[in-house]
């Protein structure tokens, strides 16, 4: 038996790496001859950077830019191996985790940092840009992104609005006039792990602003920010992008760079698996288990588990997903090609408690799943095939 182990990071708990190495310790302590092939995946958020530098043989980077409320941190991006392409995580420049729950504040969090991130890679010369958005802690449409690169965003009096999405409410005008002109010469593609609009009921801040931290009474006015955003930036390029799915991705960042780059966006699972080479591994397994920290109806929307089992079908390999916790629309999955899920937690736990046991927790979900699948392997086919057989041939 071949298993192709591919899951994404536990967020909060593991990486995919880590991910997938609990899952083959359950497999092999009821498969021990089972041949296992770990392919840690990203669909743009965290672990992007490390998931292709380590398959390309690449370098590093390290670059010190604003967090997301304006507190330095220190971002890792990478080089590929082939030298020319580029690859960041906005997570690591203006990511949720840098930010403590209390001190959350999307109106006012900024993607400064990841524009500083896209300079950096300006600054050394690398004519491509893989530029993961997932994991976002802001809601500002890019705009502290942009204005890293040179543009400026004015209220009706001429001065810049301050960090945030709140501050859009108040966008007069967008002069683009000191966009750094060497963007014009970088191949950016973005890898947008969701497909929602940038506003409305499945726009950034219906969907994602309340994990942001995002209060339900603050919602209309900075979905409304972001409207207004994207009226006046479509009046600056002629260009309409808060329709293009995925505009609402990171907090509208998606859009962002619609509107004022040549950025192109494609689901993030899928540039990675094609990095990877994930098709041909397909190929040659058996058995494929995915899995992620919540599997919901927003996994349904471009996650990991999603591209998994889409490629998985057009192979004819099943595929079963192992999930930190299943929340609401989670079977909406089953129609995309996963054949089962099955969460990690054995019982009631605290969240708390479950996180700092997801690798014990994940290793016994994994054994737990080989031990009903070597059950059905132990049965047999059922009585009724063995007749069934005979009148097809009778």
């Amino acid at each position: 038996m071949h298993i192709l182990v591919a899951p994404d990071s536990f967020k909060g708990s593991l990486t995919a790496a880590e991910a997938a190495r609990s899952m083959e310790n359950g497999i092999r302590a009821v498969f021990p001859e089972a041949r296992v092939t770990r392919i840690p995946l990203s669909d743009g958020g965290e672990g992007l950077v490390h998931t292709l530098v380590e398959a390309s043989g690449g370098l590093y980077r390290h670059q010190v830019v604003s967090g997301p409320d304006l507190k330095p941190v220190t971002a890792c991006w990478g080089i590929l191996g082939d030298g020319d392409t580029a690859v960041a995580e906005m997570a690591s420049a203006s990511g949720l985790t840098l930010v403590p729950p209390a001190g959350r504040d999307p109106g006012r969090a900024t993607t400064l940092g990841t524009g500083q991130l896209i300079r950096a890679v300006l600054d050394a010369g690398i004519p491509r840009l893989i530029l993961g958005i997932g994991g976002s802690a802001t809601n500002d449409a890019g705009a502290g992104a942009l204005s890293a690169l040179g543009i400026r965003f004015l209220d009706a009096q001429g001065l810049i609005l301050p960090p945030g999405g709140a501050a859009l409410a108040r966008l007069a005008r967008i002069d683009a006039g000191d966009l750094d002109p060497r963007l014009s010469a970088l191949e950016i593609l973005v890898a947008c792990d969701v497909d929602n609009p940038l506003c409305g009921p499945n726009g950034a801040t219906a969907v994602f602003g309340l994990q942001k931290g995002v209060e339900p009474d603050q919602v209309p006015a900075l979905d409304a920010a972001l409207d207004r955003f994207a009226a006046i930036a479509a009046r600056a390029t002629g260009r309409g992008m808060a329709d293009v799915p995925g505009a609402g991705a990171a907090g509208g960042l998606g859009a962002g760079l619609l509107f004022f780059t040549s950025a192109t966006l494609r689901p993030g699972i899928e540039v990675v698996m094609e990095s990877l080479g994930f098709a041909q591994l397909l190929r040659e397994a058996d058995l494929v288990l995915t899995g992620e920290g919540q599997t919901d109806s927003q996994t349904v929307r471009g996650k990991v588990p999603l591209g998994v089992a889409h490629a998985a079908r057009a192979e004819g390999k099943p595929v079963i997903c192992l999930s930190g916790g299943l929340g609401p629309g989670y079977k909406e999955i089953f129609l995309h090609g996963i054949a089962a899920a099955m969460s990690v937690p054995p019982r009631c736990m605290a969240l708390e408690e479950s996180i700092a046991a997801a690798a014990l927790l994940l290793e016994d979900a994994a054994a737990r799943l080989c031990r009903v699948l070597k059950t059905g392997m132990d049965m047999g086919p059922p009585a009724g095939g063995d007749l069934a057989e005979k009148e097809k041939s009778g």
